[in-house]
């Protein structure tokens, strides 16, 4: 079944493209390390599989911004239990705020997801137990007029990948493959090899 380093690209490129798409997906949520070494559980919003590139929506006020911008390095875990697939990624991560690809993505967006960045910033102190949205919002879906404000605190965390390591585990014996980017020509600009679970 995957007895090919081809196989083995071709099965995390085609989970990567089926995980935005798909809610039910197990990878429609990674798990999202930052250089400073913190962890935080995302939904994939999309993936170009010509440029190998994820992307996430994220507040510019939340610290993992910070963090990318001070060190751009990012790590991506996916794991599919019911297929027995652990994709690890590494890439570059940058935070964008402006510009045709966040506006497309603000714009797709429902009025209902918006509202979350009308609220405190992420990690805002409080004394009591918080969704951070101001009250008039709590369960309410804002209007466009409402949601002005919002929009500058919106941003898409797009992470280009740089290195695959793509770990299946069979009760007959695990098979692991490793994949490094050596270009950006699609499949052709990886470079792969087997190596022990």
């Amino acid at each position: 079944m995957f007895d090919t380093l081809d196989a083995c690209l071709t099965d995390c490129r085609d989970r990567l493209i089926r995980a935005p798409r798909d809610r039910k997906s197990p990878m429609h949520t990674p798990v999202i390390v930052t250089a400073d070494v913190d962890a935080r559980v995302m939904v994939l919003r999309a993936f170009d599989s010509s440029a190998w590139r994820l992307r996430l929506h994220t507040d510019t006020r939340a610290p993992k911004a910070a963090a990318i911008a001070a060190d751009p390095r990012v790590a991506v875990l996916f794991y599919d239990k019911g297929a027995k697939i652990q994709i690890r990624a590494r890439g570059v991560g940058e935070i964008l705020s402006s510009g045709p690809e966040v506006d497309a993505a603000w714009s797709a967006s429902t009025n209902f997801a918006r509202r979350c960045y009308l609220g405190e910033g992420p990690g805002a102190g409080s004394d009591a137990p918080t969704s951070g949205l101001p009250p008039e919002f709590e369960g309410v879906e804002p209007s466009d007029d409402q949601l002005v404000p919002a929009r500058e605190n919106f941003a898409l965390l797009r992470i280009t990948l740089t290195a695959l390591d793509w770990l299946y585990l069979a009760h007959t014996g695990h098979v692991r493959a490793q994949f490094t980017r050596t270009g950006d020509d699609g499949a052709a600009g990886w470079e792969g090899r087997w190596v022990s679970p």
